[in-house]
């Protein structure tokens, strides 16, 4: 099957925009211009799809679910199944790998780990490239068809590069990723290579690549494919539909999502306040997001934020204080400077959620944790259910009340951080000021390393009763 599916059956515009998302600014740009951020304020852009304007919203929830069992290939797609929420014509070309339809499970462990009644997960590392990724580039590449771009490309902790050379490699465009150099899990590295990117490892930090996005964005035939990419931000929104279609549109108290260049929470947002906005759901999750204490600006942000008193005319004036050298070994989530802060913020306040941050070793205990349900997940996804846990200690999660964590990437993603935990060998490793590189090691509470044992029958039966 051809990977742009031709004039797919997509209902007609409604007059979606692209516009400011800052408060006193009206700008709005046409749904097809080539632009990332506001040309009047330089503001992040968000797309409007009219979403008000259907005459009966409450028909689409038994549209999407009888196309939840369609054979026809753009239902097949958990992103493209609801369309009728995305700024695409029905002459849009579509570049899919049949992403989305995600689990979501019960995980009774965690759930006694964090403090709570129960607790459901839902593991974006299931999509065709294991990350949340994918929601999200299936709708860039799309648009990149359409404005007929040369080349897309993205800055990268690993995640990214890979889904977008994925998609790219379906829609038989050129793909270049900035990733910093040293600083990939070889796995996803190892993503990129085979999906046939142009692989440039920059000196310096995900937020220098960053920088370079930024420059490159204003050549005409290269698109930009980061979360500053409001086409971006459509695709990962459908996870929330996901969500509530599986939870059958009962919402849930509480949604809490890793946070590193925070377009993934910005998308959850969106999506909740469209399904209130079209009164298929009667309010919104309070949407939560957990940060690496290493690498967690938003977090430092939005604790004085709060402290200060939240109002529409503070969050207009917020602004955050960047870390120049981010620090945790959840390399997905190793971000000082998130382009997505100002709508992540937004949707947590309108939300009344939190932001917190959690250490390495809360970080690698969570992973664990969720590696005993049987799911496993990278060790950015960790940062939810460690986050569960201590927002349940500080009183903002109720241990009844009901609790979506979002897992957003595989566990293959990273396997190295896997053993090394298991084996005792976990460490993160910083410059201290006037003492050099200094090694800090993170000890593992529910280590299980391999057991070494002779090679006969007698052995491993008393290894296996001393053992369990």
């Amino acid at each position: 099957m051809n990977a742009a599916l031709k004039k797919p059956q997509l209902r007609k515009s409604t007059g979606a925009v692209q516009k400011c998302i800052a408060g006193d600014c009206t700008a709005e740009y046409a749904i097809n211009e080539p632009i990332y951020v506001c040309r009047k304020c330089g503001d992040p852009l968000e797309i409007d799809c009219r979403v008000e304007a259907f005459p009966d919203p409450l028909s689409l929830r038994q549209q999407w679910e009888a196309r939840a069992a369609s054979r026809d290939p753009r239902d097949r797609s958990g992103v493209w199944r609801y369309r009728e929420v995305l700024p695409f014509n029905d002459n849009a070309s579509i570049v899919t790998l049949f992403e989305g339809n995600t689990p979501i499970y019960d995980a009774p462990k965690c759930a006694l780990y964090a403090g709570l009644s129960s607790l459901t997960l839902k593991h974006q590392g299931n999509n065709p490239t294991g990350s949340f990724k994918d929601t999200g580039m299936t709708t860039a590449v799309t648009q990149a068809g359409i404005l007929e771009a040369q080349a897309v490309l993205c800055a990268s902790t690993g995640n990214t590069a890979a889904s977008l050379a994925a998609y790219a490699a379906r829609a038989n465009v050129k793909c270049a990723v900035l990733l910093p150099e040293g600083q990939i899990s070889p796995a996803k590295l190892a993503q990129s290579m085979d999906y046939g990117a142009i692989i440039f490892e920059v000196e310096g930090n995900f937020d220098d690549c960053m920088r370079l996005t930024h420059e490159l964005a204003e050549v005409p035939w290269i698109y930009i494919a980061n979360s500053v990419n409001p086409f971006r931000i459509e695709g990962q929104k459908t996870v929330a539909y996901e969500l509530m279609m599986q939870c059958d549109w009962r919402v849930p108290d509480h949604v809490v999502v890793p946070g590193g260049n925070m377009g993934n929470s910005s998308a959850l947002g969106k999506g909740f306040d469209e399904m209130r906005r079209m009164k298929l759901i009667d309010r919104v999750p309070k949407l939560s997001v957990i940060q690496a204490e290493g690498a967690a600006p938003l977090a430092h942000l939005f604790a004085g934020f709060m402290k200060a008193g939240s109002t529409n005319e503070k969050l207009r004036e917020a602004k955050i204080e960047t870390v120049a050298h981010p620090r945790t070994l959840a390399t997905a989530i190793k971000i000082g400077a998130p382009v997505s802060w100002k709508k992540a913020l937004r949707a947590v306040i309108q939300s009344q959620g939190n932001i917190i941050s959690v250490n390495e070793q809360e970080m690698a205990d969570a992973k664990a944790m969720i590696g005993l349900e049987g799911i496993g997940c990278e060790p950015a996804s960790a940062a939810t259910v460690a986050g569960i846990k201590k927002l349940v200690a500080q009183n903002k999660i109720g241990r009844d009340e009901s609790v979506v964590g979002i897992l957003t990437g595989h566990v293959l993603k990273d396997p190295d951080y896997v053993g090394h935990y298991h084996r005792g060998m976990l460490s993160l490793d910083f410059d201290v000021e006037g003492q050099g590189e200094k090694k800090v090691p993170i000890a593992g509470g529910f280590r299980n390393p391999p057991v070494r044992v002779m090679a006969t029958k007698h052995a491993i039966i008393e290894s296996l009763q001393r053992e369990r």
